[in-house]
């Protein structure tokens, strides 16, 4: 397989962090995993323990800072993306490398290519929203825009200047690379149900995907 790192973010994480990383090292074994730590528990001691390289930034600042140093600290050809609460499946973490070996740059994991039955009605319902406000306005083919797994080619995070720091940062590493001409893949995921409580202000979070989808359509992309 492909030189690979898996990076992820975390708050408070304690009673999940243990079971993914075990289920990434079984289905990854050899892949790099980067913490970006902005807890008050035991997180980073766990993964630390288990052997993940733990960058620790406390007090938090926030989603799109923590994940943009997590990606940008990685080593290795392709960057997977992963949320910390056992929602995604690792399984399927195979299969999205494929694809960027078969030539894409980056691979989106979508939740809602069906209905997924462990997310709360409010939370599909503005999901649903927020893809189609992306077909509507950027003509991107995708049905998830807030996925928290994906796979990219490094270059690809490198290559581009990004700027968004809340909870809408998954928004611009979706919609920036497609806008520079990189090559984009879609495929469907069994969405489990969290361990753990809720980190994100929902609130906050869908303002600033509205916001940033608009944007991102009038503000011209730079590469970094």
């Amino acid at each position: 397989m492909t030189n690979l790192s898996v990076v992820m973010i975390t708050l408070n994480e304690e009673k999940a962090v243990k079971k993914v990383v075990t289920d990434i090292k079984n289905v990854v074994p050899h892949a790099e995993i980067i913490v970006v730590d902005s807890s008050s528990d035991s997180t980073p001691e766990i993964a630390k323990g288990l052997g993940c390289r733990v960058i620790r930034q406390y007090p938090p600042q926030g989603y799109g800072i923590a994940m943009e140093t997590a990606l940008k600290s990685a080593k290795n050809d392709v960057i997977v993306t992963l949320d910390c609460d056992d929602t995604y499946p690792t399984e399927k973490i195979p299969e999205l490398v494929k694809w960027i070996d078969k030539g894409y740059d980056i691979v989106n994991a979508s939740r809602l290519t069906k209905r997924p039955k462990n997310m709360p009605v409010a939370n599909y319902l503005a999901n649903w929203f927020f893809a189609f406000l992306t077909r509507l306005v950027h003509g991107i083919d995708t049905s998830d825009v807030h996925s928290g797994m994906r796979a990219y080619r490094r270059e690809v995070i490198h290559s581009i200047e990004w700027d968004a720091p809340g909870a809408a940062f998954p928004v611009e590493l979706l919609i920036k690379p497609i806008q520079n001409g990189y090559r984009f893949k879609e495929i469907g995921i069994d969405y489990k149900e969290r361990m753990g409580e809720v980190t994100v202000n929902r609130l906050s979070s869908v303002v600033w995907t509205i916001k940033r989808i608009f944007k991102l359509k009038f503000r011209k992309t730079k590469k970094g």
